[in-house]
């Protein structure tokens, strides 16, 4: 949905990451990572049968423990790395008009995707409705180059790409995680759980998460405080002590996007063990042959899902993302895989 907008403007990829293998930690950590989680790993079942096709079949699957981040990145960790780097972020630097054959000039700037809320009912077909991409907005500036993060150094960094989000991560000597590890946390230890938090969208009347109450996209009755991002943590923590695993902001893992009905089905004889995803290759969109951008597989839903769009607020949902593509709803976090079994130390 979200990558026609910029990936129309273009029939090569933007930036490719330069490995999607796993990176292990460089070293067994005597003591828990500041502001990180240890998750046990284990079976689980991962997807789901109930809701959107790409989320099924849902199979077993397991995986090893690892560290992950309590919350997502926020502003002020951002910050922080790239004042210590230097580095500029996807949005902050102009498409190489090479690399984007027949894109509008005027689009040959630095810029991201923003929502913008219409005024009323609208074709629900028709997503540009609600997403621009505006000039000018990057992680410093959420809605646009008028816009700022001050007072909101607790909110999630959004407008990353999936470059920036790895930039990161290795600066951090730290990872992205992989579908399956980034799904077992979520569920925080409730395997087949509709939620992170249970089967119950808002027990007693309760937002469990930063995501849409009213209609979508033009009446946001902000039940649960927020018409945007919210600050990490503002909501219930889920049994692994992990914040806005889902709502608030998607996050990126490092899989290569196929949907999950191309794997088949599990063989009877074993369960898959840290599985991955597809390969590149397969990752482009067929209803785009022209644009060959590969996607990965975001997870979590965002301060946009709403019950009547984009139910995506749960820990089985699953999206396609261009590498190339930052929006004022998607961020991430890191995980550390030990390089020895805890049980080992």
């Amino acid at each position: 949905m979200l990558r026609v907008v910029i990936a129309s403007l273009s029939s090569q990829e933007r930036f490719m990451s330069e490995s999607s293998t796993l990176v292990s930690s460089p070293a067994v950590l005597e003591a828990p990572p500041a502001a990180m989680v240890w998750i046990p790993g284990g079976p689980f079942r991962m997807g789901s049968d109930e809701h959107y096709p790409e989320e099924a079949p849902a199979q077993p699957a397991s995986v090893d423990g690892f560290w992950m981040d309590r919350c997502p990145v926020t502003n002020r960790d951002f910050e922080a790395f790239v004042q210590a780097t230097g580095h500029r972020t996807v949005a902050e630097v102009a498409p190489d008009p090479a690399q984007y054959p027949g894109g509008k000039r005027e689009l040959m700037n630095p810029g991201s995707l923003v929502f913008k809320k219409p005024g009323g009912p609208v074709d629900m077909r028709d997503f540009t409705n609600w997403w621009k991409y505006i000039l000018g907005a990057d992680w410093r500036h959420p809605r646009g180059p008028n816009s700022t993060i001050r007072g909101r150094a607790d909110h999630p960094v959004v407008h990353v790409a999936y470059a920036d989000a790895e930039a990161y991560a290795r600066w951090k000597g730290k990872s992205l995680p992989t579908e399956a590890e980034w799904e077992f946390a979520a569920r925080g230890g409730l395997d087949g759980a509709e939620y992170a938090w249970g089967n119950e969208l808002m027990p007693e009347g309760r937002p469990m998460a930063n995501f849409w109450q009213g209609e979508f996209p033009w009446q946001n009755l902000r039940t649960d405080g927020y018409e945007g991002t919210s600050p990490v943590a503002a909501f219930p923590a889920n049994g692994y002590e992990l914040f806005d695993m889902t709502g608030n902001v998607w996050e990126w893992t490092t899989d290569w996007y196929t949907p999950r009905q191309a794997h088949g089905k599990t063989s009877p004889c074993c369960i898959p063990s840290n599985p991955r995803g597809g390969p590149m290759e397969d990752s482009y969109d067929p209803r785009q042959p022209r644009i060959r951008i590969p996607r990965r597989v975001i997870k979590g839903g965002s301060h946009l899902c709403a019950p009547n769009y984009c139910r995506r607020y749960r820990p089985a949902a699953r999206f396609p993302e261009p590498i190339d593509t930052s929006t004022c709803h998607l961020g991430f976090r890191c995980i550390i895989r030990p390089s020895r079994p805890l049980s080992d130390r």
